[in-house]
């Protein structure tokens, strides 16, 4: 549930390339999460920057790149609120290694995608901020061999940590990298991911400007847009929060009928970071959410209401970028709506697992949330040309249904991997690895 819309402006035509630009370099254009200079051609749809920070995204079709960059700089002063240059804001530099540059400990789980995770890695190897002040946990979730292990040993020894987490499941694995996290800040994202150059410089600058943030979440741009499946799941599932920064928390509530409930508006889990104290005192991450379980995910919607029910404060941070890349059938696409809609209500019930005290707010909540779901299917379903169809906003809705159900079998399946040893609390997982 969300109550405001940040669907993006995706073409309904693919493929179209993704790239990045800023309105203070005239003519040049990067690949998402590099600062290498490309050509594009064709069908193009581009994050648009000014002096480094996010306006929007805006789209363009040409043969010559000058001239595409020229169209797409039109359509943004058109489309998009650009601020007068010399008020635009500038981004804080990272510091080089100066005192009070926090040290940041980024944990990336994978399962048996070692391609995917090279890019990633190669990618958070060329940040702009200093080296000595950050580690990589590469967090191995259930693997089927040693290939992941390997790779990172023998081509990334030097600066990435390898951790094996057996036990499948996506808040298993984070769990995993929050006890080997050896910074006070730890930043999450996926193996399918790019980061921003500037990335932990924006997430730093979040915590540092506001000691009373908890938890920093970032945008999450498509990395690419080569499918009807991904183009379809960028416009009405797309995980882009907005361009602003904001900060959420109970002592200044927004005026959203359905806060705190609304945690999806908040960021997702493939861009977010907590103080390191905090995420362990409330345990992590609940194992009986999250993609991998019976649940099928929800385990960062849970964290982010954790945060705010026990008093902290979330920001949401769009200069820290992130890029990411949507699964491109469209086998995969019905499986992920299933799963959006089932982790959603996982979620939602175990949030009143954790908190049991917030359920005469949410009944109390509940009716203008059922109001909200069933006007956004009606716009799904009469969006034109939007690719979606009522399939699968069925498909969502029996996710939606199966949701509760799938989080009570998830969590008599974590109470099997107990008796057999496998810790699920972030703090009983700390404990294990020093024995």
């Amino acid at each position: 549930m969300s109550a405001t819309d940040h669907r993006l402006h995706v073409p309904t035509v693919t493929p179209v390339q993704v790239v990045d630009m800023d309105l203070a370099e005239p003519g040049r254009f990067s690949p998402p999460g590099s600062r290498e200079r490309i050509r594009p051609q064709g069908r193009v749809l581009a994050l648009v920057r000014l002096r480094g920070h996010p306006l929007g995204m805006v789209g363009a079709t040409g043969t010559d790149p000058a001239r595409l960059w020229q169209s797409l700089a039109d359509t943004a002063r058109r489309e998009l609120e650009v601020p007068a240059a010399d008020s635009a804001r500038k981004p804080s530099p990272p510091g080089k290694g100066a005192v009070g540059t926090p040290g940041i400990s980024v944990v990336v789980a994978t399962h048996n995608r070692c391609e995917l995770l090279r890019r990633g890695l190669e990618s958070l190897l060329h940040l702009d901020y200093p080296k000595e002040r950050y580690e990589i946990v590469v967090v191995d979730n259930a693997p089927a061999d040693d290939a992941t292990e390997r790779l990172v040993r023998e081509e990334y020894r030097t600066r990435v940590r390898y951790v094996r987490e057996p036990v499948a499941g996506l808040a298993r694995a984070r769990n995993r990298g929050l006890a080997a996290a050896r910074n006070g800040i730890v930043a999450f994202t996926d193996d399918d991911t790019l980061v921003d150059p500037g990335w932990l410089s924006a997430l730093a600058e979040s915590f540092t400007a506001n000691q009373a943030v908890s938890c920093v979440t970032g945008l999450i741009a498509p990395a690419e847009l080569q499918t009807e499946a991904q183009a379809v799941l960028e416009r009405h599932n797309g995980f882009g929060k907005g361009y602003d920064t904001r900060t959420w928390s109970l002592h200044d509530p927004p005026e959203d009928p359905l806060f705190p409930f609304t945690t999806g508006q908040f960021g997702g889990g493939a861009n977010m970071a907590f103080r390191t104290e905090v995420l362990r005192a409330l345990g992590g991450f609940d194992t009986a959410t999250s993609a991998g379980t019976p649940a099928y995910g929800g385990e960062d919607l849970l964290v982010f209401f954790q945060v705010l029910v026990n008093g902290g404060t979330l920001a949401y941070q769009p200069d820290a970028i992130i890029w990411h890349s949507q699964r491109r059938s469209l086998e995969a696409l019905s499986t992920q709506i299933f799963s959006y809609g089932a982790g959603f209500t996982a979620y939602l019930t175990a949030a009143l697992v954790h908190e049991p005290r917030m359920l005469p707010v949410l009944l109390r909540k509940l009716p203008g949330g059922l109001r909200y779901m069933a006007a956004r299917a009606h716009r799904l379903n009469t969006d034109d040309g939007a690719g979606w169809t009522r399939r699968l906003t069925l498909l969502e809705v029996q996710g939606m249904l199966y949701g509760p159900l799938g989080y009570l079998r998830s969590r008599l399946s974590e109470r099997d991997h107990e008796r057999d040893g496998h810790p699920r609390d972030a703090r009983q997982v700390a404990a294990a690895q020093r024995l």
